[in-house]
């Protein structure tokens, strides 16, 4: 978790300056906790200077808690303590630093922002807009007032982050690389490392003799973090469903005629009606064309020949026709016959012509035709009030202080218990059967709760049924007694104790080889029955296209100096692997273009990037920055007092 968070921190625009500032402020608001601005010293402390200008603690604490928000969008999962456990506050603080550092910059070379530009951009914001689509002064005057900013404020800020955009855009858009540069790199890609790798598995290492009682409890109390069962709890229930309450929405006969008088004109007969229309600016081009359509040409034909083309609205009734075009046009397509041409008809667009294509004709339905309809409809507004009415009933039960037990019983509703499940749903007994989807609510519920609070109630599908849920019993995490999980106990005892007999052979092989024994001979003169070393060769090139999932053996060997032996443990407590490089063999892209293309192409994608970089340090060394460690430290313990430590 620790590392996506840091991958989402550490991004070079992150590290120099957000440079979609309209983006950034845009999704700030929607996420309700947009800062962008210098707090004026409302603070006790003073985390850095920037230049004569002070960023305080407030500032920095906000600024840290919306860069969460952020993240949050691309990782929900993410909390305080671990973006602060991650670097956040101090990769906050760069940001701040830099953003405040180049805007001195531009302003000491003469540069400003224009307020007519600033007042532009405000306007393009999507939250600041009304209905209409367009910039709306009472939306933006309650927005900004709502996360407690000011409109001088928020012009500042964007403002600052302009002259930013003005001073990176250039840099970071540099693509260029010069071929003497990536000639290097495409010749590192050629470089070939030739060696061997041997396995020292474990169990082709004596095993001992078998563990003691002694020696098992010693590694269970240093392992009893692997054998703790987390919290779990017992949850009490009650399911109010839209079944539950089946007999009691069943309509009578009497609401069903009410609701077939009801429903008007929705079971009368009536029609649908397919229409080609063409729209015509002239009336006169407009009564020629439909001319030519009464006269037999096909409406398409017509239209095209005049540099048009024909809309179509399927299978209409009129009121869906009304939708689309008005009512006028409507009624004329309505009152026609089939094949009939219409127009031409005036409308704001022009002048349209219609021709009447099919005509369907939707018989009526009787009382009993509907009535299937009608009962499904009238059961699911009948059970959503039912189900309504027994919810208030319970919530007001609860309010007056009632318990589970006598909420059930009122209620006569059947209780039930999980059985002693982790906050995930699963019970550590039944490690082979998997949550039950249909109580993640419940059990969310059950975890949200202290065993003698007052029962919950929550909503369990969307057609209003619900559940009544109450804390039964918690178990707190702890370990399985060692009596429980013995034979797990010796298992793993016996791996670890295998492993390091393997990595104590493994070992002795490597000093041999790295004394001058061929690595063949060193695994032979071990005595143990092991596979004998395996050749490999491989090219830089050839790991960057396995795209990460270069076994671990392998990318050790490109780490290594030549005519050594190092080790590295297998996966799984497998073993170790004894890994000898014997040679490397230089690449040498000068003669070869296509390498050297393509390693101009991959470098040319983050040269940039690099550049910008750079340049926002040489502007932070210029302007003068200087941080307040002990300041920056106090942010992170109040922001994640258990975790604060983790991020030095």
């Amino acid at each position: 978790m620790l590392a996506n968070v840091r991958r989402l921190l550490n991004s070079t625009i992150g590290k120099v300056v957000a440079l979609a500032f309209l983006v950034v402020i845009a999704l700030a608001f929607a996420a309700g906790d947009i800062s962008g601005l210098r707090s004026g010293g409302a603070s006790s402390d003073v985390v850095a200077k920037v230049g004569g200008t002070a960023v305080h603690d407030a500032e920095l604490t906000k600024q840290v808690q919306q860069q969460l928000e952020a993240t949050r969008q691309r990782n929900p999962n993410v909390d305080i303590a671990q973006l602060v456990a991650a670097g956040g506050v101090e990769n906050v603080l760069q940001q701040l630093v830099t953003s405040i550092a180049l805007e001195q910059y531009a302003q000491k070379a003469g540069m400003a922002v224009n307020s007519k530009l600033v007042d532009g951009q405000i306007a393009s914001i999507p939250a600041f807009q009304g209905f209409t689509g367009k910039f709306d002064q009472a939306t933006f005057e309650r927005a900004i007032a709502q996360r407690g900013m000011t409109p001088a404020g928020l012009r500042e800020a964007i403002g600052r982050d302009m002259l930013s955009n003005w001073l990176i855009s250039p840099t970071i858009g540099a693509s260029q690389l010069p071929e003497q540069i990536a000639v290097p790199y495409a010749s590192l890609l050629l470089e070939k490392r030739a060696g061997q790798i041997a396995l020292i598995p474990t169990a082709a290492v004596p095993q001992g003799n078998p563990p003691t009682d002694a020696e098992l409890t010693a590694f269970y109390t240093r392992n009893r973090a692997r054998y703790t069962v987390p919290e779990r709890r017992v949850i009490r229930y009650a399911l109010v469903s839209a079944n539950s309450v089946a007999a009691s929405a069943a309509p009578t006969d009497a609401e069903i005629a009410q609701a077939y008088r009801a429903a008007g004109s929705r079971f009368a007969a009536s029609q649908r009606r397919t229409v080609r229309q063409v729209v015509l600016a002239d009336q006169n081009a407009a009564n020629q064309l439909a001319a030519r359509v009464k006269g037999g040409t096909a409406i398409d034909a017509a239209a095209r020949a005049a540099g048009l083309e024909a809309s179509n609205f399927s299978d209409q009734n009129k009121a869906g026709l009304v939708a689309q075009t008005n009512q006028a046009i409507a009624d004329a397509a309505f009152a026609a016959g089939e094949g009939a041409v219409i127009g031409p008809v005036r409308s704001p667009l022009g002048w349209h012509v219609l021709r009447v294509e099919k005509v369907t004709q939707i018989p009526g339905k009787t009382l009993e035709q509907a009535r299937p309809e009608l009962v499904a409809e009238l059961s699911r507004s009948k059970a959503a009030s039912a189900l309504n009415a027994a919810q208030e009933r319970i919530d007001g039960a609860i309010n007056d202080g009632a318990t589970f037990a006598e909420v059930v019983s009122e209620a006569k509703l059947a209780a039930q218990s999980t059985a002693a499940v982790t906050k995930a749903g699963t019970s550590p007994d039944q490690p082979n059967t998997p949550a039950d989807p249909a109580l993640a609510r419940v059990v969310e519920a059950g975890f949200a709760a202290e065993q003698g609070d007052a029962p919950q109630i929550v909503q369990t599908e969307e057609d209003g049924s619900f559940a009544v849920v109450g804390v039964d019993r918690v178990m707190p995490a702890a370990p399985r007694p060692l009596a429980q999980v013995r034979e797990d106990v010796q298992k793993a005892f016996l791996a670890e104790r295998g492993q390091q007999a393997a990595r104590k052979a493994a070992a002795a092989i490597l000093a041999k080889v790295n004394g001058g024994t061929p690595l063949a001979q060193a695994v032979s003169a071990s005595g143990l029955k092991v596979p004998a070393p395996t050749p490999l060769a491989a090219t830089r090139a050839q790991l960057a296209a396995q795209q990460g999932q270069v076994p671990p053996p392998v990318e050790l060997m490109f780490a290594m100096a030549p005519k050594k032996a190092r080790l590295i443990a297998a996966p799984n407590n497998g073993g170790w692997f004894v890994v000898y490089l014997d040679s490397i063999t230089p690449g040498d892209a000068s003669g070869d273009k296509r390498a050297v293309s393509s390693a101009r192409a991959g470098l040319s994608q983050i040269v940039g990037q690099e550049y910008a970089e750079q340049f926002a340090e040489a502007v932070r060394r210029s302007v003068g920055v200087t941080k307040n460690d002990a300041a920056v430290a106090r942010v992170r313990t109040t922001l994640a007092p258990q975790g604060s430590a983790a991020a030095n």
